[in-house]
């Protein structure tokens, strides 16, 4: 899946419902980092552990139900270990509870239109009705990158320590020191669910996500992803159609202090594009009709879209580039005066 829009550049049994393991954890630490943005936690937070917390097993950093970790300590502990132990105190820590951190993300992936998805715990270890699918890994994969690019901050450390040193972090995805633009994401395995992996990666602007489930080694799994990894950026590139706040054209308007207003682009537009087309992309703008003041910066003036063999393949809104009054007693008598006091400097 290309990151930026979703599109499947390439899929095999995407919607067959499998066990994720602890690339469960994408939808926890997709929660974690929504708490952060809305500041109801702060990364320097003091988060306890429950006995709860400390009894889960499997991948852990063995947590104390004496002790507690901040919030950072504890994505490291999730992003680079897959901490079961620190992903339950998180849980518990947002929600109060872990049963209803996990009805928030099932909420969640309902949201995102994630149809193949149950989570019945928020760290992956089997249990009966907890599955989803490729296809919904790399749906909430896509948000966590997309709305949260920093978490790449702690999914792309290779070593680290906590606990004053004494806690060795080393991180499971190996993409992540062999890999060239690797930014992630999630590994995961269980007897049951075998070996997976949500892999992310990003080269010349574009950014992929690729998933691999119930690959039956550990070595498979890195493989299989290296190689739709590899289809992707030799297939397809990111073609730039325009950036955020680039000049479009200049345009008149009705009924302002100023006559013409400069209109730009509303935000950054791009597309994925197979390298073995070699079509032109076209574009086609459109302005509004009869467009007076008074107008704010950021209306929507225009509209800019790109098409590809006759077909629409992206558009981007064109926007004002400033705040223009409509014209009145009072700003045209001040435009008048002004006009005639420097008359009388000349």
């Amino acid at each position: 899946m290309n990151n930026q829009h979703g599109k499947i550049l390439y899929e095999k049994n995407s919607h067959e419902k499998l066990r994720p393991a602890s690339v469960t954890k994408i939808m926890t630490l997709l929660l974690i980092m929504e708490a952060l943005e809305k500041n109801e936690i702060t990364l320097d937070m003091s988060v306890p552990c429950s006995e709860n917390a400390s009894s889960m097993g499997g991948s852990q950093i063995w947590l104390d139900s004496r002790e507690s970790l901040t919030v950072e300590e504890m994505l490291k502990a999730i992003c680079v270990v897959s901490a079961n132990d620190c992903t339950v105190a998180m849980a518990e820590f947002i929600a109060g509870s872990e049963e209803i951190f996990v009805q928030k993300m099932n909420d969640k992936a309902k949201e995102l239109g994630m149809a193949d998805t149950t989570f019945k715990n928020c760290h992956g270890i089997d249990e009966d009705g907890h599955f989803t699918s490729s296809f919904d890994i790399a749906l909430m994969s896509r948000e966590l990158l997309n709305k949260y690019p920093n978490v790449t901050k702690y999914t792309t450390i290779w070593m680290d320590t906590l606990r004053d040193g004494k806690s060795q972090l080393v991180n499971t995805n190996k993409l992540i020191r062999t890999y060239e633009g690797a930014t992630g994401l999630k590994t995961g395995s269980t007897s049951l669910a075998l070996y997976n992996l949500s892999a992310s990666a990003t080269r010349n602007n574009l950014s992929l996500i690729a998933v691999v489930l119930r690959a039956p080694t550990p070595k498979l799994r890195f493989s299989e992803a290296k190689l739709l990894l590899d289809y992707g950026f030799t297939t397809y590139s990111y073609k730039v159609l325009a950036k955020q706040n680039d000049f479009v054209q200049n345009i008149p308007i009705k009924k302002g202090v100023e006559k013409n207003i400069d209109i730009v682009y509303e935000n950054d537009i791009g597309i994925v594009i197979n390298k073995n087309n070699n079509k032109e992309v076209t574009q086609e703008i459109t302005i509004n009709e009869n467009i007076s003041a008074p107008i704010r910066k950021n209306d929507i003036l225009g509209e800019s879209n790109y098409y590809l063999d006759d077909e629409k393949i992206a558009s981007v809104n064109l926007v004002a580039s400033k705040d223009i009054d409509k014209i009145n007693f009072y700003n045209t008598f001040e435009s008048i005066l002004i006009n005639w006091i420097t008359l009388l400097k000349i």
